[in-house]
């Protein structure tokens, strides 16, 4: 008894004062028993009543403390103690109250060089008080002169603790608002803590900022979809988890057990470094933090004091460690810290044989067997149905037009001006509501043919402007510009200025995603979840749920385009929810990559001038043997030969259908005219145009065209027919056949309804034609389309090459470490984490320089640093094959892009360096691309790139590449024998078509072969705008830093390397910053 005394005397005395519902949870009574199983500490549980009751003098007397702040705790109390005892103490008192507060957060922050988003702060005294200093207007709020654009987040100031168990009831004022803009549907998404498995909520109509308190603007970070959570203990230790971010869907994973999805995951150095600054910062050992990645670099954004991870017996384990070394060395230095052979609390414990890695089989082609895995996926995919494209060109003298176009571009009147956002072209709406004449022009007044047709376009602009109810940039732009001015005296009289007094308006609208579109786009997500990654039984959603999944998607400018993108991205990763959301928080545009034809632009109207002549003149081409076996092979291939005397059927339909649209917007107008419809504004309800999934019954059941009025719809013919032919020159123009077989696609799946007569027919014609012509606008024969895919796509297939190449280097990087694993190249594992990356970084960077200075510059890579990445930790995870890893690249684009690279891929080897090389696509494939004539609405081409472990890494079949491409909704909506197709056709849809392959059955593409073919008519990698690396943080993101030490950790044998140059753990941050900086000359 007495010796127990005297043990319990000599062990170190941890006095647990902290609230009783914290001290019994399940993490701290892990970490707690482990203490004790060391057996030199006693715990001591302080309990509610003695914190709460009982005066501090009576409070047991400790040599270690472990008190923070949770609802209800009174933590002057706790000061009060330990200024008494002066224990030693986890975490610092006095700091904790710093952790309430947003602004103190940010400023100590900011004060130890802690990057966080750029934020500016609004204090208000009281509820709605006005302040000169804060400016809200549609897409953006600005304080103090910080403009901070849509999407922004607001947080309220007074921080609720993240230990306080407490669930905000809906609109309470401390949840964080994220406002969206109007570019992508606007509204609003409010952040909560988790109640059910819901944690955040989309709020369509809300898009005003909160008044009735003081906030923190916050610039919105794309971080992938995923947030980071860290955990410190000690100024040593980090450990770092990622959950699905709630700003995507709302919707919280979880696992069988009811707990919340987190997979943890590799810190960077930089990171590491900041974990050790918000130790070093707040004063708190046990703490928690989240953590932005965004662009290349991290930020803090939030701390919440003490947190310990859940469910981690791993951590469990590393925390007692960690926190028994603390004590010891605060109060029993005279004891060895060193830890036993064996943990205490695993001594009796049955030793696990250890199991080789094993494959799950990936990509199993041919005959390549099991040692096969899917490395990369990259899918070029154009967007989903669209309603057609439409423009209208009109010159304006009037007064009100013209000044509007001076107010918006800062009144210089030989300056165009573009109207996008809803202010302006509500604006623009006002002035022609006033100038629009209130009865049909052509029937009392107006009888100049000009005046009719510009008071018709005003009335067109007007009808566009009005219809949905809502203005989004993304769907209508208007240009404004100037064409004549004159001198007049100023209004000062002091001298003259110029003003206009005509200008030319261009009205663009139409070619918005329609509910098929949406559709299309969700499935084919699906689709590729299920289908496109191998070996993974539930599909994708297990590899990237554990973080093993590196995933990117790029959209082009268009509004459609994004869409498309986002509707996919939904589809593919199962969430939940409206667009707009899952748009901003996935998706990046890149409108240089994806966009414009402009490179091309006069190769392109050469080959419209040359197709003009083939159809218009009636020639024929002459086939010789070789074109027999090829047809593809001749000029205008594809092109009916009675071209030429099908075009006058095409004009004469379409005015027929163009009359019978006519008839019925006359009687849609005079329904109007004897209304007061004029004088009402349409709700602007932007976000629930964009979140239709399903066909308009109501407008169907009254007779009325889906997508918009007979006003327009006539519009839209029109000006079909008046293209199409000019009866006074008596000259067709060819260039408008696709558009005349968009019209007709469009109205025969939305608009079957209304019944025009002889439509059918003329989408019969229309198709024939644009068969041919649309394929041949690309390039009248192979060479000059793979001249026009190689300028129009030439970003496009750099970024590809970089793709594969970055997924190669990294798969050999962890071939070659694993490599250096199994020949047992070791010293003892004491230094695991002291300076693993002045370690291997010098090895690695010797044994791949070869490769890093290669063809392609590296350049690159930088710019690959700066997505998002999100390494799953072995050391930690449950998952038995953790070094496996699969990048994701989506591109979403136009016809064009598909179009171009398409060609690029079939007819590379006619170039000139190139030509005793076959084609990288087959001759089956050839002929199907031959008669497929259009890639459809989601029609896509995948890349796959499969990685054989059997096959030495110097061989070049160790990489192969497979190529498939879809037509995508390529059926015709008149088709009668396609059962499935029938019952989408009553949803206003078309099926998408499955893959076809581009090589034979058999065939073996290497990534060194695709590379040789495609690089001739790609932007080199140097090319490239290199990614600017912000002042003051270079060094962090070295590639060495970035991508190498991510891979080093990807296997454990890291922590037996050789300290080559014997450095010390614990450099100066100034020492750290200067090697990695050294080392970003190898990239």
């Amino acid at each position: 008894m007495v010796g127990e005394e005297d043990g319990m005397k000599n062990k170190v005395r941890i006095g647990v004062c902290v609230m009783e519902k914290k001290a019994f949870s399940g993490p701290m009574l892990q970490i707690l028993e482990r203490l004790e199983a060391f057996g030199e500490f006693e715990i001591v549980h302080f309990g509610d009543k003695v914190i709460l009751e009982e005066p501090i003098q009576s409070w047991p007397i400790c040599q270690c403390l472990i008190a923070f702040h949770s609802s209800g705790y009174p933590l002057e109390r706790a000061e009060a103690y330990a200024a008494l005892r002066k224990p030693f103490l986890v975490n610092e008192l006095g700091q904790q109250r710093l952790l309430h507060d947003r602004r103190k957060v940010y400023e100590r922050l900011e004060f130890y060089g802690i990057p966080v988003p750029r934020y500016a702060l609004v204090n208000r005294e009281s509820p709605n008080e006005e302040l000169d200093y804060f400016i809200e207007e549609e897409d953006f709020v600005e304080v103090h002169g910080n403009r901070f654009w849509k999407p922004f987040v607001e947080k309220p100031i007074d921080e609720m603790p993240a230990n306080f168990c407490v669930l905000f009831s809906e609109g309470d004022d401390h949840s964080i608002m994220i406002y969206y803009p109007s570019s992508a549907g606007g509204g609003m998404k409010e952040l909560f803590r988790k109640i059910g498995n819901r944690s955040s909520e989309f709020r369509p109509d809300v898009r005003r900022v909160r008044r009735e308190g003081s906030y923190i603007y916050e610039e919105f970070m794309p971080t992938g979809g995923t947030d980071v959570k860290v955990y410190t203990v000690g100024p040593e230790y980090a450990h770092a988890e990622a959950r699905k971010s709630p700003v995507v869907d709302g919707v919280v994973m979880r696992n069988p057990d009811g707990k919340e999805v987190r997979y943890p995951v590799l810190l960077t150095p930089a990171e590491k470094q900041m974990a050790r600054e918000v130790f070093s910062a707040f004063g708190q050992a046990v703490c928690g933090f989240d953590l932005l990645r965004c662009d290349g670099r991290s930020y803090v954004c939030d701390v919440n004091g003490w947190s310990f991870v859940k469910n981690s017996h791993k951590y469990y384990d590393d925390a007692a460690c960690v926190l028994r070394k603390m004590f010891l060395d605060a109060k029993a230095p005279h004891l060895s810290s060193t830890l036993p052979p064996t943990l205490p609390w695993k001594v009796n414990e049955p030793v696990q044989q250890s199991e080789g890695l094993t494959r799950q089989g990936s990509g199993i082609i041919g005959t390549f067997g099991q040692s096969e895995e899917l490395r990369c996926v990259i899918a070029i995919t154009r967007h989903g149905d669209r309603t057609p494209k439409q423009k209208v060109k009109l010159k304006v003298t009037e007064e009100k037009l013209l000044n509007l176009m001076l107010k918006y571009n800062g009144g210089r009147p030989r300056a165009e001006t573009k109207l996008k956002s809803a202010i302006q072209l509500q604006d623009l709406l006002d002035a022609t509501r006033i100038l629009v004449p209130r009865v049909r022009p052509g029937r009392e007044s107006d009888s100049e043919a000009e005046d009719i047709e510009h008071a018709e376009k005003l009335r067109q602009v007007k009808a566009v402007l009005e219809e949905g109810g809502h203005f989004s940039g993304i769907y209508r732009k208007v240009q404004l510009k100037p064409l004549k001015w004159v001198k007049v005296q100023k209004a000062n009289g002091e001298g003259e200025e110029e003003r206009p007094t005509e200008a030319l308006m261009v009205l663009k609208y139409g070619g918005v995603l329609t509910h098929a579109g949406r559709k299309q786009a969700e499935e084919l997500g699906r689709y590729f979840r299920n289908n496109m990654y191998p070996g993974e039984g539930t599909g994708l959603l297990r590899l990237h749920s554990t973080y093993r999944h590196d995933l990117k998607i790029y959209s082009s400018d268009e509004g459609r385009v994004q869409m498309s993108a986002a509707a996919f991205a939904k589809g593919l990763l199962d969430l939940e929810g409206q667009l707009t959301p899952i748009l901003v928080s996935l998706v990046s545009k890149d409108s240089s990559m994806l966009d414009g034809l402009d490179n091309a632009s006069i190769e392109i109207k050469e080959a419209k001038a040359r197709l003009n002549e083939i159809i218009t003149s009636g020639s024929k081409s002459v086939h010789n043997n070789s074109s027999r076996e090829k047809p593809w092979m001749v000029d205008g291939a594809g092109l009916p030969p009675n071209a030429s005397e099908v075009l006058p059927k095409l004009v004469k339909l379409t005015k027929k259908v163009t009359e019978q649209v006519r008839l019925l917007a006359i009687d849609e107008d005079e329904e109007l005219a004897e209304s007061s419809s004029y004088d009402v504004i349409l709700p602007y309800d932007q976000a629930k145009a964009l979140g239709k999934t399903h066909i308009d019954v109501d407008r169907i059941a009254a007779g009325l065209p889906c997508g918009e009025g007979f006003l327009l719809m006539f519009a839209r013919w029109r000006k079909l027919e008046r293209d199409l032919y000019n009866e006074r020159k008596e000259r067709f123009d060819i260039t408008q056949i696709p558009d005349v077989y968009d019209s007709c696609k469009y109205d025969l799946l939305h608009n079957a309804h209304l019944n025009l007569e002889g439509l059918d027919e003329l989408f019969k014609v229309a198709q024939l034609l644009a068969d041919g012509v649309i394929p041949n606008e690309y390039g009248i024969n192979a060479k000059q389309k793979l001249k026009i895919g190689s300028k129009i796509a030439r970003r496009l297939l750099g970024k590809i090459l970089i793709d594969l190449r970055n997924t190669r280097e990294e798969a050999i990087s962890v071939a070659e470490l694993k490599s250096n694993q199994d020949n047992n190249i070791a010293v003892p594992a004491a230094k695991e984490e002291t300076d693993y990356h002045s370690k291997a970084y010098g090895k690695i960077d010797g044994t791949r320089r070869a490769s890093f200075t290669s063809d392609m510059s590296m350049d690159q890579d930088e710019d690959d640093d700066k997505e998002p990445k999100y390494r799953l930790d072995p050391k930690y995870a449950n998952v038995k094959t953790p070094e496996r890893h699969v990048r994701t690249r989506l591109y979403f684009t136009s016809e064009s892009h598909i179009h171009s690279l398409m060609n690029v891929l079939r007819y590379c080897n006619l170039d000139e360096s190139l030509q005793e090389e076959p084609s990288l696509v087959c001759d089956n494939a050839l002929d199907r691309l031959y008669r497929t004539k259009e890639l459809d609405y989601m029609s896509y081409i995948v890349f796959r790139l499969f990685e054989n472990t059997e096959v030495a890494l110097e061989d070049p079949k160790r990489f192969r590449i497979e190529m498939t491409f879809s037509r995508g909704a390529d059926l015709s909506p008149l088709e009668s024998n396609d059962s499935e197709a029938a019952s989408l056709h009553q949803e206003h849809t078309l099926p998408i078509m499955g893959p076809e392959r581009l090589q034979d059955v058999g065939s073996y593409l290497t990534l060194e072969m695709m590379e040789k073919m495609i690089r001739p008519f790609a932007m080199p990698a140097e090319d490239f705008p290199p990614p600017s690396i912000p002042q003051g943080f270079s060094g962090y993101f070295s590639k060495s830093a970035a991508v190498l030490e991510r891979l080093v950790n990807l296997w454990p044998f890291h922590k037996h390397s050789s300290n080559s140059n014997g450095s010390s753990p614990r450099k100066s941050r100034s020492e750290n910053h200067k090697n990695q900086a050294e080392e970003t000359s190898y990239t």
